[in-house]
Order: C-alpha cells, then sequence, then structure tokens
C-alpha cells in the first residue's frame, strides 16, 4: 500500500502543467557562486515567460517539497542519512566551503530547494498523464541513484517520478526515459538497470562525466558524441534515435531529460550546439513523443551558462506557439483516412485519459496514409476519455 503524499493532490484545470516554487534557487551567501551551475537559472527562466507574457503566478503548478517518507520510495535510509552530513553534500554538489557549514544551513540553503525541485518532478509526472503533457522547470537530478549522488545532483527524482507512477497511476507500467543532457545518466540507469519496464535512450558526450561503464549496460539506446557535436549532426541523431526507440518500445509515459549542457562554450559538456538548435531538438522531441499519443514529462537538469535561462524560455515558448504544449486539449487528434475507422485509435480530444486493457490487434498493421499512428496505438493501452 502506498503511504501517503502530499505530491499528488488534485490541480485545478485551471492552471498548466508546469511546475516550478521560488524554493527552487539557491541562494546563501555566494557559496552558489562556487559552481558553474547558475543556481537561480529556474525563476529566471520564470520571469522570462512571464514577461512574455505566456503565463501568471496563478497559471503555474507550485511545487511541494518532497518529503523523508516520499523520498525512501526509491533512495536507501543510509543515503539519506549520509546527507545529514556536510561534508557528503558539498562532495555530491562540488561546493567544498559547505563542509565548515552547520548541517541545519546545508539543510536549508542547498536540499530543501533541491528536495522541491525533486517533489516538483514526481507531482509532474502525474500531470504528464493526466493532461499529456508537464514541464517542470527544475529537477533532471539523472546522476543520483538510490544509493550514492553526484554531479549536483543530491536525489533521483527521475526514478522517483516514475515509480510513483508505476505505484500509484492505473494503467501506467511501461516507461522512456529520453536523456538529452551532455552528460551520461547514470544515475537513474543504475535504478533500472534490472527492470525491463523502463526504456534508457542516452546521447551524451563520451569523453566526459560520469564515464559509468557499469552504468552503461543499462541504456536500451546509446548515441555517444565526440567533442564539439554540432547543430546539424545532432539533430539529425536525435530525431531518428528518439523515432526508433519509440517504435521499438511503446511506453505509457516518457520523461525528457532536456540538459541545456548541450550549448556551445558550456566548458562541461563540451558540445557546439547552438541555442536554436536546443529550441529545435525540444521542439522535435514534443513533436514525435506526442505523435505517438504519449505523455510526455520535461524536466530542464544541467545548463552551465548564464544564458540557459533565456534558451530554456525560449524553447518553451516555440513549444507553446507551434501547440506542442497547451491549456486544454493536449494530445493529438485521432487519425484521418483509411485509418480513422480503426478500433481503438478515435481519440476524442481531450487532455485527461485513462487506460483500459488492450484489445487484440487486427492481423498485420493497417495500410495506407497516415495509418503508422494507429497501429501504433495497438501497441499500447487504448485511451479513452475519463468519464
Amino acid at each position: 500500500m502506498p503511504h501517503s503524499t502530499q505530491l499528488y493532490q488534485h490541480v485545478p484545470e485551471s492552471r498548466w502543467p508546469i511546475v516550478y516554487s521560488p524554493r527552487y534557487n539557491i541562494t546563501f551567501m555566494g557559496l552558489e557562486k562556487l559552481h558553474p551551475f547558475d543556481a537561480g537559472k529556474w525563476g529566471k527562466v520564470i520571469n522570462f515567460l512571464k514577461e512574455e507574457k505566456l503565463l501568471t503566478d496563478g497559471m503555474l503548478v507550485e511545487a511541494r517539497e518532497a518529503s523523508e517518507e516520499d523520498l525512501l520510495v526509491v533512495h536507501t535510509r543510509r543515503y539519506l542519512n549520509e546527507l545529514k552530513w556536510s561534508f557528503a553534500v558539498a562532495t555530491i554538489t562540488e561546493i567544498p566551503p559547505l563542509i565548515f557549514l552547520p548541517n541545519f544551513l546545508v539543510q536549508r540553503k542547498v536540499l530543501r530547494p533541491l528536495r522541491t525541485q525533486t517533489g516538483g518532478t514526481i507531482m509532474a509526472g502525474k500531470l504528464a498523464v493526466e493532461r499529456g503533457w508537464a514541464i517542470n522547470i527544475g529537477g533532471g537530478f539523472h546522476h543520483c541513484s538510490s544509493d550514492r549522488g553526484g554531479g549536483f545532483c543530491a536525489y533521483a527524482d527521475i526514478t522517483l517520478a516514475i515509480k510513483f507512477l508505476f505505484d500509484r497511476v492505473e494503467g501506467i507500467s511501461r516507461a522512456t526515459i529520453i536523456d538529452l543532457d551532455a552528460h551520461q545518466g547514470n544515475g537513474h540507469e543504475r535504478d533500472f538497470m534490472e527492470d525491463k519496464r523502463v526504456y534508457i535512450m542516452d546521447v551524451y558526450n563520451r569523453h566526459i562525466y560520469p564515464g559509468d561503464r557499469f552504468a552503461k549496460q543499462a541504456i536500451r539506446r546509446k548515441v555517444e558524441l565526440e567533442w564539439g557535436t554540432e547543430d546539424e549532426e545532432y539533430l539529425g541523431k536525435v530525431e531518428q534515435h528518439v523515432e526508433k526507440a519509440l517504435r521499438e518500445y511503446l511506453p505509457d509515459v516518457v520523461v525528457y531529460n532536456a540538459g541545456t549542457d548541450i550549448l556551445e562554450g558550456d566548458r562541461l559538456g563540451g558540445l557546439a550546439i547552438s541555442p536554436g538548435g536546443i529550441v529545435k531538438r525540444d521542439e522535435l522531441v514534443f513533436r514525435v513523443v506526442r505523435g505517438h499519443q504519449v505523455p510526455i514529462l520535461m524536466v530542464t537538469s544541467g545548463g552551465y551558462q548564464k544564458r540557459t535561462a533565456r534558451i530554456i524560455a525560449d524553447s518553451i515558448l516555440n513549444l507553446s506557439s507551434e501547440e506542442q504544449v497547451r491549456q486544454g486539449p493536449s494530445l493529438a487528434g485521432p487519425p484521418q483516412g483509411p485509418c480513422a475507422g480503426s478500433p481503438g485509435v478515435s481519440l476524442p480530444p481531450r487532455a485527461w485519459w485513462k487506460t483500459e486493457p488492450r484489445p487484440q490487434p487486427p492481423e498485420g498493421p493497417p495500410r495506407g496514409p497516415g495509418c503508422g499512428l494507429a497501429w501504433g496505438s495497438w501497441q499500447r493501452d487504448l485511451l479513452v476519455p475519463v468519464s
């Protein structure tokens, strides 16, 4: 029986499935400036979106802090106890002066913001399934696993979001992680090493941290990049492999780790993708995933330059203008043409869904233009509107 949690409460339909809290941002005596990560980028993203009139505070979903009981769904108690030592937190966040601070301050000023972002990812997972899409403006701590942290990642929010969905949402039993941060996502890979319900696609610079060879065994679709990879090659590979991943394993939900440390000039990422390339990347991931009628949860993950906040905001604005994200109906409408009458694929234009047992497929895929989506619908649970 799942424990009682504050993270799965009802969210009014008037609010967009965009999750954020001012408590995401880390500011404490300038210590945050000792790490190349912009520890205030999340608030900057929201400010840019407000300036562009995309949303207001009343349209956002307020993230809640993940409780210890929430965290224990994935994390070992021993690991959570280790975080009560400032030395351990200094090592994980790569901010050495934290060693000298009392742990109660480290908890309040560093770990609480990260726990709030973790709660935001868990909340966004439920929203993605309900609305067809969701974005946590923070999260994406893909180097953290159940019993170890690293690379500024203290909590395994991606693993937690998926485990919560598996445990609490009927019909969600298959997940795909599309990790497009510049670094290998060794945390969730270690967590799902033996779990065949989770398909992992990881695209990363092969020469940089963490180089976790053991964790690579969990990757079902691995795309290793060279130093200085640029837009044309990168976008071509991403589009090709996202499409192949979804054809190979059609999930009930996709978690998209949308790191911006692929940006040209990011000395930790080592790639050379333009701002426009990042915007195009996010659009194509949403387009392909939503084309398969799969809910998508996006988290923002790594990004170590001051301009990444503007790029994330521009990407969300572009998703809105391209109607990949919007308030109200979210999932694409039913297929047209010869496939329109195929049983199980005529989807009413509504954003709140539940799953029913999979019907028996027809003999062979339907033929004719536009039939790919119809056949893909037979590979997952039939979607019907919630009564």
